[in-house]
């Protein structure tokens, strides 16, 4: 096929790639290491490459040619040659976890800068031309928190703001958003943008010793949107996993009776809205996307009734019958929830709140909280992607994957939420990763620009590639077959070559 001759740069992605080192095995998919892949887009041509990331925790497995760094699925247990002191010291060392550096899950860019980020506190720095692994950051010598999402959010100044948890700091646990700004004052041109990172504001965690998990958030021109979902990380577990012999993610659990509670917090004031939102329980990994309209919030997000989806990657699990065998029993649904910040505070209990078309509602209590019901939009996708751009504004499309019963995506669809139609793209055998979107230098619309997906094949024949798609029409553009075997990756993003530092500098 042709490509557009705009479309210059780098398509960078990551996700696990390692899961066997010696004669040991990880036990979950998302436990692998870390293999970052890049396409290259110069002048027509696409050119790929693909490199470990060479975390601590990748040079200290290879060296003793097996798992001794834990990851969340799979506990790694000292040398059994130690002496009892050594292990007696390394079980109490566990009490609380020195987490991982296996940063595997995305790409985050601050200023010039590019990292490989998971949930922990570290993030590792990586140039994206070579995909060499630069230097390691602790989140945690900068904020107070213990894990943070690997799905920030850019502000048009150009800040990183992310969320973290800060477990039992203080005799308090909470949530914690905080910004990283892209540049450092000039006059301290040698100090990191870490440096100067700083809290936007705490959200208390309704539970001491049980946070909830999240995997991202929301933001609106004004508001963060927080969701505190009852599926929670059981801190008294963790702490005692390492000497009971069990994984972290046997220490989450999903509490069905619970509520899943709305946190909006103002990001002038810092305060958060003082009435008390919330809605069923649910679990949920993706936003989508969210923004304001006449006194409401409104926000998108891909939910379930369970938490099977984890279940489903361990490895076990993942065999030739794979597909077959394994069927979600929670349906990911494109949730909308439309959440009336500005009400008539005299109205009646058991009157719904919310003044725009739509079929979401929003219920007075007699306690004076405030019951959300979601419009569901549709059915069976994941991995949403959004023009972001449209980010925190009123949009009409998404770009995500296709999963049916399995979660394993077959299909790459194009949704207008305020339409419902749907495009496709897919063919047999094919596996489509995240689509990202690129938007065409001199875009007018929403869906001005291209689609760019790795697909990988289940047929051991047919090569993986990597499709261009027309993002307003859906129909392929060209493709580029990669001879090499290519991994189902995760997320990533899109580096214009504007972005990209030149080797001198």
């Amino acid at each position: 096929g042709q490509l557009p001759t705009w479309l210059q740069g780098i398509l960078l992605r990551n996700g696990p790639g390692m899961h066997t080192v010696g004669d040991t095995k990880y036990n979950h998919w998302f436990d692998g290491l870390a293999l970052l892949h890049s396409f290259t887009f110069k002048n027509g041509e696409v050119y790929y490459r693909s490199k470990y990331l060479r975390s601590d925790t990748y040079n200290c497995n290879i060296e003793a040619n097996r798992i001794v760094v834990s990851e969340f699925g799979t506990m790694a247990y000292p040398d059994p040659c130690k002496n009892i002191f050594a292990k007696a010291f390394t079980y109490l060392s566990h009490t609380i976890p020195e987490f991982t550096d296996n940063c595997l899950i995305n790409i985050m860019k601050t200023g010039d800068d590019f990292y490989a980020t998971s949930e922990t506190n570290f993030i590792r720095k990586i140039n994206p031309q070579t995909l060499e692994t630069l230097e390691k950051v602790d989140y945690s010598k900068y904020v107070a928190v213990n894990v943070a999402t690997s799905h920030p959010h850019y502000d048009s100044a150009g800040n990183v703001l992310n969320m973290g948890t800060s477990i039992v700091d203080k005799g308090k646990t909470k949530y914690i958003l905080f910004k990283i700004p892209p540049t450092v004052p000039e006059k301290e041109k040698k100090k990191c943008c870490f440096k100067h990172l700083e809290v936007v504001c705490s959200i208390p965690s309704r539970s001491l010793l049980q946070p909830s998990y999240y995997h991202s958030f929301g933001i609106t021109e004004n508001y963060i949107v927080f969701i505190e979902q009852p599926f929670k990380l059981d801190i008294l577990k963790m702490a005692t996993a390492y000497m009971r012999g069990v994984n972290w993610a046997s220490c989450l659990a999903y509490h069905k009776e619970d509520k899943t509670w709305f946190h909006f917090v103002d990001k002038k004031t810092k305060k958060e809205a003082t009435t008390k939102f919330y809605t069923d329980a649910m679990v949920l990994f993706h936003h989508i996307n969210a923004y304001e309209e006449d006194g409401h919030i409104i926000f998108d997000i891909i939910g379930y009734t369970d938490n099977s989806l984890y279940d489903m990657f361990y490895l076990k699990n993942l065999n030739k019958e794979f597909e077959e065998n394994n069927k979600l029993t929670s349906i990911p649904t494109c949730k909308r929830f439309v959440v009336p910040l500005q009400y008539d505070k005299d109205a009646e209990v058991g009157c719904n709140l919310v003044t725009l078309p739509s079929t979401a509602t929003a219920v007075k209590d007699k306690d004076g909280s405030i019951y959300c019901q979601p419009e569901i939009l549709c059915e069976g996708i994941e991995l949403p992607r959004i023009n972001y751009d449209y980010n925190a504004k009123k949009y009409k499309y998404v770009f995500a994957t296709e999963v049916q019963w399995s979660p394993v995506p077959t299909k790459i669809v194009k949704f207008n939420v305020q339409t419902k139609e749907i495009l496709h793209w897919g063919e047999d055998h094919c596996w489509p990763s995240e689509p990202i979107f690129v938007p065409s230098p001199d875009a007018r619309e929403e869906d001005d620009g291209v689609i760019l997906t790795c697909v990988v094949t289940s047929d051991p024949k047919e090569a993986p590639f990597l499709l261009v798609l027309d993002a307003k029409t859906f129909q392929e553009l060209g493709r580029a077959t990669v001879h090499v075997e290519m991994h189902l990756d995760l997320h990533g993003m899109f580096i214009p070559e504007k972005d990209l530092k030149t080797e001198t500098e």
